[in-house]
């Protein structure tokens, strides 16, 4: 075993295993390791302009430490890791079991680092393990269907699916922020005896660990290590209006003109999925969408933008699909069937790691959309979603392996658009996805949670999903509200649920309606045509297509929101410039009050208002924390509360509990 300092650098080598630990960024450290020949010098999620750090590096015959501001990193004399604060307490400690002859002395030989190697291959299975803390509650992870915003005692899936997206981050109330910076398919464990991390097939163990003292310095050191989020443009702050599918062009302009007409405030309306001719062809139909840019010239008239569609998809039967497969432009299978999906055709995948097959995508959208005056797109596909057959072994990237890489789809993705459009000069750049991994905030994504199910159930997951990826380094979030996938627009208990979500949806990021609703069309008898055909794809999904009584709720709803917009443009700013979620868990700005630490059915919009959405069927009351050291004032009623109490609150169907700060001026829109 043997140290070496170079520069800021801690070098350890022992036998096969190479270490190096150095600054990065303020009170933060890097950590890479191998048993191949040298460190790696992929970047993955992190920023390599950070600020300059001076190390205190000390070196003790068998022992070293390297310290960086707050946190220090300090090996013993059998070459094991402990994390510390600047107060000399543990925030990580390596957990080995082996024959050492000191006090963990065990025969049971499993180390706290851990290369398998692969057989036939010159990556490993790499697993890094640390010792259960008594107390500890983690967050963070990306974004999960789950009902639990404290991921302790979770074991986790890394890897992308339809509606989970996985960001390895984890934030603890010990006062840490933790990056497993690889994006190869793994898992997680956060058992009460251990955290173990684990990546299936690597060359490299890549972590990044920051200490502070308060949940927003931790965020804030992560953001400055992984990228911000551009400033939001101001039109994405309004109502979105969307469904699945618009399927002509008059029939687009037709709601918008409805919405101009009854005076509800429109930001955004979406031109969704099988507008094109063939998937991989990236290009309006003309049959239905025979002049996009009156079309587009017309929705601007109207101060509304127009987003489109866009898949990952290339059709066999596609114009593009020859051409890009000689180009080498496509995902590759390693055996077996080589189509990647199939969804009304056989697709396969642009591979977003190859910059010429980014550059192919991007020059057919600048063709056929963005010279149109298309300024914003959707994403969908994002993962990528392979439609249940997740091997990832059988798939393989410009970059290497979909197992070792797979992750990191999303990223590129997004960087396909983004790179796109600032080249053409725009700023302020916006593109909704439906997947993200670190990193993605930099290159404008907008995730949203998926193809949901309306049911209350989702509803509630919703909120961890929300709150944990803006903890995730990913402030622009939202949902279909409404949830994507049934609904009956006749039936009152779906309205219940609409009403509730789109409560919800008022205090998220960004307030957009959408959802494939029911009852759907079916009059066409060959399924995979409906598609391409003016019909069939779900019933009405506007504000005003449930009745009088819903629409005067979410009218008041919409109306609300563009009081917000000044509001939530200030949460924009400090997303932008500090990498602060816009909605967060109550402990993000009550740290010190230890009850927030375990309220999930809560959250703040920004610092000043604090949501209480209604989650359960048929709940007309409902009790919320208040957090301590503040007066809080309930919106609907003006009645003051002294913080750290629980109170009651009615809550009927038009209701959702709010509370600001005594002396905020928020208040609903009748």
């Amino acid at each position: 075993m043997a140290f070496k300092v170079d520069g800021n650098k801690l070098i350890y080598r022992n036998d096969s295993e190479l270490l190096q630990l150095e600054p990065w960024g303020e009170n933060s450290l890097r950590i890479r390791g191998t048993k191949t020949a040298s460190i790696s010098q992929e970047p993955w999620a992190l920023l390599d302009d950070q600020v300059p750090c001076t190390a205190q590096i000390k070196v003790n015959g068998k022992t070293a430490s390297i310290t960086n501001g707050k946190i220090t990193a300090s090996f013993n004399e059998f070459g094991w890791l402990t994390y510390y604060n600047q107060k000399g307490e543990v925030l990580l400690e390596e957990r080995w079991r082996v024959n050492n002859g000191g006090v963990k002395t065990s025969p049971l030989a499993i180390c706290g680092r851990e290369y398998k190697p692969l057989i036939g291959s010159s990556d490993y299975k790499i697993t890094l393990r640390f010792e259960g803390q008594d107390g500890e509650k983690i967050y963070g992870l990306g974004q999960r269907q789950e009902k639990q915003l404290n991921m302790k005692g979770c074991c986790l899936e890394l890897a992308q699916r339809n509606t989970q997206s996985s960001i390895p981050f984890a934030l603890s109330n010990k006062g840490y922020g933790f990056l497993w910076n690889n994006p190869a398919i793994g898992r997680v464990t956060f058992a009460n005896n251990l955290t173990e991390w684990t990546a299936e097939c690597t060359e490299h163990m890549d972590l990044w660990i920051t200490a502070g003292d308060t949940p927003a310095e931790i965020e804030e050191a992560y953001a400055n290590a992984t990228g911000k989020v551009p400033m939001m443009p101001d039109y994405a702050t309004g109502f979105w209006q969307c469904k699945l599918r618009y399927t002509t062009q008059e029939q687009l302009l037709n709601v918008a003109r409805e919405y101009k007409k009854r005076g509800i405030p429109i930001s955004v309306i979406v031109c969704d999925f099988f507008h094109w001719t063939n998937q991989g062809e990236w290009k309006f139909d003309p049959k239905y969408w025979p002049d996009p840019q009156a079309m587009v010239d017309e929705l601007k008239s109207m101060g509304i933008e127009l987003m489109v569609s866009i898949w990952p998809t290339v059709d066999v039967n596609s114009e593009n699909y020859e051409e890009m497969k000689e180009l080498g432009l496509l995902v590759r299978s390693e055996r077996a069937n080589a189509v990647q999906m199939q969804f009304m055709g056989n697709e396969y995948l642009f591979d977003a790691f190859n910059p010429e097959s980014r550059e192919y995508v991007w020059n057919k959208a600048k063709e056929n959309y963005y010279k149109y005056g298309i300024r914003i797109f959707w994403l969908d596909e994002a993962e990528p979603d392979y439609m249940f057959h997740y091997d990832y072994d059988n798939f393989r990237y410009y970059k290497g392996p979909a197992v070792k890489v797979s992750n990191y789809y999303p990223v590129e993705y997004a960087k396909t658009f983004y790179e796109g459009m600032e080249k053409e000069g725009q700023k302020n750049i916006l593109n909704l996805l439906r997947c993200v991994w670190a990193g993605s905030q930099r290159y404008g994504a907008l995730l949203w949670s998926g193809d949901t199910h309306s049911t209350f159930d989702f509803l509630r997951n919703q909120m961890a999903a929300g709150l944990n990826v803006g903890l995730s380094g990913i402030p622009w979030w939202t949902t279909d509200i409404g949830g994507f996938t049934g609904g009956n627009i006749y039936d009152p208990k779906f309205h219940e649920l609409l009403i509730r979500w789109f409560q919800f949806g008022l205090f998220c990021p960004v307030t957009r309606l959408h959802g494939f609703r029911d009852p759907i069309d079916f009059t066409i008898s060959n399924a995979a045509k409906m598609w391409n055909q003016p019909f069939g794809s779900g019933a009405e999904n506007e504000i005003y297509s449930y009745g009088e009584d819903v629409y005067k709720i979410l009218k008041g709803l919409v109306d609300t929101r563009e009081t917000l917009r000044p509001y939530v443009k200030e949460q924009m700013v400090k997303a932008h410039e500090k990498g602060t979620p816009v909605i967060r868990p109550l402990f993000y700005d009550n740290p010190d009050d230890e009850a927030c630490w375990d309220v999930n059915d809560e959250y703040m919009f920004g610092p000043d208002i604090l949501v209480a959405p209604v989650l359960y069927e048929g709940m007309r009351e409902r009790t919320v924390y208040l957090p301590a050291g503040r007066t809080w004032k309930e919106v609907q009623t003006g009645k003051i509360y002294e913080g750290g109490s629980t109170v009651t609150c009615a809550a009927p169907l038009s209701v959702i509990p709010v509370f600001t700060t005594n002396d905020s001026e928020f208040k609903f829109v009748d």
